[in-house]
Parts: structure tokens; C-alpha cells; sequence
């Protein structure tokens, strides 16, 4: 009997409790002994484990956020810190480990891999920033609310006649940005991938103020600019009066939809496979509608591949 433990870290996304879930249900459904580490690596370090049962992953899948809780952890972060984790899933006799999270957390994976513990990660994250996987858990949900927002604050844009920038998460990959601008038929998408162009804003706003429509929705991701620092170039070059709308943690919450359910579902359960039969330091995604697994440094080692394409179709859509 293998015994596997389960962690979340790094930022909350959608979808990780149905994950949590899966795993749990299939351990149990293999004969597997399965165990909650609490508040990620540093609840490792401090050995906050919970054996889990059946009725320990009850009516989360429609949850958002983790019931097993997230947090950083610099001290696992050192070689020291990590043996000292090794040491205590040896203790506790957990073969294996798998780790829902980001990039970040895939590393530690990866580290305690190489010192002897089966390590597999499933992708959680809303930013959608690993190029290996087409979408990870929680992208698809924070896209919805995003859209959801978008049309509420257009409709108090259109009664006064504003602009209003919306600023989104994503430092360093826009995909929250374009796609839910694309769904939200925002009139200017920005992100940190393509070079900002304040005249040609300026541009676009005062054509379609001259058009007769004089709202407008520009979409901002946090790693292009802040809202406040484009508001006042935007203003400056269009003379026009910008108002700001920074969603924040919104993003990060709410129940997951189908696509992420269904998809932290497959991915949980091809984890736990993964490790009975053998396998260690891989990753789980979706590529092509498949699911798919691939070695966690390869997979660390992808760019991340920019969508033009959407890009410059949302720019013809929105003259």
C-alpha cells in the first residue's frame, strides 16, 4: 500500500479543491492511504498532516480556493529546508507527494524528487502562465469573473459616458487580459507581451468618441503598467477623464466552473496513476484536449508562447 501525500502552494486558484478531491477519491478508489498537508511546504516543515478519508473531500468540488490552505515557505526554499522535508515524509512513511501549484511550486517538486520522494504536480493557477499545459486549473474561472465585471462596470461606463481601465492580474502573462477582453468586447487590451502605444490609444479612444461612442473598456494586465500610472499618460494624450477599476483577489475566488471542475477531476486522478505506476518528477496538463504528462524541468523550461492572433483579431473587433 502506497501512501501519497497532497499539498496546494502558491497563490489560491479555482479548482484546487476539486483536484484535492480527485486525488483523495482515487488513492482510496486504489488502495492507497492518503494524507492533506496543510498550509503547503510550510505546513510540510511543520508536519500539519491529516490522514483523509472519503467523506474528508465532501461537497468541496463546487468550492473555491483550498481547504488544505496555501503559504509561502523561505525556509524550503534552502537545501537545508528541503532535506528537512524529505526526512519528514520518510518519517511519516508518504512515498509520494503531489503538488498542485505554479511554476514555484513545481520546483519544489522537483528538488524533492531528486532526494528520493515521488513527486507529481497538477497546474493550478489563474494567470494560465505554463507553456507545457494549454490551461491550467482555475484560468477558465477567473476568466468568467473578469467577464462578469467587465460587463457590470460597462454598464455604469456607458450611463456616464467614461473610460475606464480595468486592471487584471497577470505580471507576466496576459492571457487573463486577452481573453477575457476578447469575451468582454473591451475596446483596448493590454498586456505585458506587447509593447504599449499611448498615441495610438489616444487614437482609438478619441475615433470612437467622435463616432458618437463615448464609453470605452480599456483592459489592463498588472505586468504591462499600473491602472494609475496609464490613466494619467492616457489622460495627458487624449484629454479625456479615465476612471480605474482594479479587480485584485476577486479574480482569485469563486466557485470553479465545468471546464476547471472537469478538468481538475482528470488531472487528479492521472497523478495518482502516475505514481503507482513507478513514475516521479512529471508534471500532468492538457494539450490538444488530451491529457498529458511530461518531466518538470522540460516542462519549466517552455516559453510561453504569446496568441497574436487573438491579439490582433480582438484589435479588428473592437474598432
Amino acid at each position: 500500500m502506497k501512501s501519497i501525500g497532497v499539498l496546494t502552494s502558491g497563490g489560491d486558484a479555482p479548482g484546487m479543491n476539486a483536484a484535492i478531491r480527485a486525488v483523495v477519491r482515487s488513492g482510496i478508489y486504489y488502495g492507497c492511504k492518503v494524507y492533506g498537508i496543510n498550509r503547503g511546504y510550510n505546513g510540510l516543515l511543520e508536519e500539519d498532516f491529516e490522514e483523509m478519508n472519503l467523506s474528508s473531500v465532501g461537497d468541496i468540488i463546487h468550492r473555491g480556493g483550498t481547504i488544505l490552505k496555501s503559504s509561502r515557505s523561505d525556509e524550503f526554499k534552502t537545501p537545508q529546508g528541503r532535506i528537512k522535508a524529505a526526512k519528514i515524509l520518510q518519517k511519516h512513511n508518504i512515498d509520494c507527494l503531489i503538488v498542485i501549484g505554479g511554476d514555484g511550486s513545481f520546483i519544489g517538486a522537483s528538488k524533492l524528487s531528486e532526494l528520493g520522494i515521488a513527486t507529481i504536480g497538477i497546474p493550478a493557477t489563474i494567470d494560465n502562465d505554463l507553456a507545457y499545459t494549454d490551461y491550467t486549473i482555475g484560468f477558465d474561472t477567473a476568466m468568467n469573473t473578469v467577464v462578469d465585471a467587465i460587463s457590470k462596470i460597462r454598464d455604469t461606463s456607458s450611463s456616464h459616458e467614461r473610460v475606464n481601465i480595468v486592471e487584471v492580474m497577470g505580471r507576466h502573462c496576459g492571457d487573463i487580459a486577452l481573453y477575457a477582453g476578447l469575451a468582454g468586447g473591451a475596446e483596448t487590451i493590454v498586456v505585458p507581451e506587447e509593447p504599449i502605444n499611448i498615441d495610438d490609444i489616444a487614437f482609438r479612444l478619441k475615433t470612437t468618441q467622435k463616432r458618437g461612442k463615448r464609453h470605452s473598456i480599456i483592459l489592463l494586465a498588472e505586468g504591462a503598467d499600473s491602472a494609475g500610472n496609464l490613466k494619467g499618460k492616457l489622460e495627458e494624450a487624449s484629454g479625456l477623464d479615465l476612471r480605474v477599476t482594479i479587480l485584485g483577489h476577486v479574480q482569485r475566488g469563486g466557485s470553479p466552473t465545468v471546464f476547471d471542475r472537469i478538468l481538475a477531476s482528470k488531472l487528479g486522478v492521472r497523478a495518482v496513476e502516475l505514481l503507482l505506476d513507478g513514475v516521479s518528477a512529471r508534471v500532468v496538463g492538457i494539450k490538444d484536449n488530451k491529457i498529458v504528462d511530461q518531466e518538470i524541468v522540460e516542462a519549466l523550461s517552455q516559453k510561453k508562447n504569446f496568441d497574436r492572433d487573438i491579439y490582433e483579431m480582438a484589435k479588428i473587433l473592437s474598432i
